[in-house]
């Protein structure tokens, strides 16, 4: 399994393969396999959480068998607590669910955990960091989302700078070792900035799926 751990001064770049050609769906791994990029970012969407359906356990047990890097399973859905042992299975290595799906969010982090998975928890544009402090501990990755969840290629909200600065101060304060992951909107133009604030996760769909050259921008993004 790859590296859960950011590296000096280079951020973690997780393609979302939200953004990839599903009739080429095993070029996409391939290329994934061959780059920089240390993360599979793999978003589970359920029509209801979101307004979008996106694949779900199926696809991502094919996924599994063509990578050793790290899969990073956001579940975009209501009643993640369910599922844990199905994603497991499925090979999450990360599994991050919605702040606003778990009403009992301490004890579906403690869930995931015993289940051998790294806890993510995602928020939502609306959310605010500060929800957070109480649990900082038990995450190992915050998601922050800097577009509205459900689709892909969505215009950055510019607000999230603020939002990644605060919960670094959070995290900090707390003597936690979560990361900070930015998903939505990411490119090479606010790559640095994010970094800059405190992001240690960026995720890129469109930017690295539609680029010319995506091992090529994927590298532009970890640098950044």
């Amino acid at each position: 399994m790859g590296t859960l751990s950011k590296s000096l001064y280079m951020a973690i770049i997780a393609p979302s393969l939200l953004a990839a050609d599903f009739l080429h769906l095993g070029k996409a791994c391939e290329m994934l396999n061959e780059s920089e990029a240390a993360w599979f970012h793999l978003d589970v969407m359920d029509g209801s959480f979101v307004p979008n359906i996106s694949y779900g356990l199926p696809v991502i047990e094919q996924i599994k068998k063509t990578t050793t890097k790290v899969m990073d399973v956001h579940l975009m859905i209501v009643h993640p607590e369910k599922y844990i042992a199905d994603f497991k299975k499925a090979g999450a290595d990360i599994l991050t669910v919605h702040y606003e799906a778990c009403p009992h969010l301490h004890s579906t982090l403690q869930q995931i955990k015993a289940h051998g998975m790294k806890a993510g928890v995602a928020i939502n544009p609306h959310t605010s960091v500060g929800l957070l402090k109480d649990v900082i501990k038990d995450i190992d990755v915050v998601c922050v989302m800097s577009v509205n969840p459900g689709f892909g290629g969505q215009k950055f909200i510019e607000h999230t700078y603020q939002k990644v600065r605060d919960l670094k101060q959070i995290i900090v304060a707390s003597g936690a070792a979560t990361l900070i992951e930015i998903d939505g909107g990411v490119t090479e133009n606010n790559a640095s900035d994010l970094v800059q604030a405190g992001a240690d996760v960026l995720v890129a769909g469109t930017t690295v799926f539609k680029a010319a050259d995506p091992k090529a921008m994927i590298i532009t993004l970890k640098n950044a």
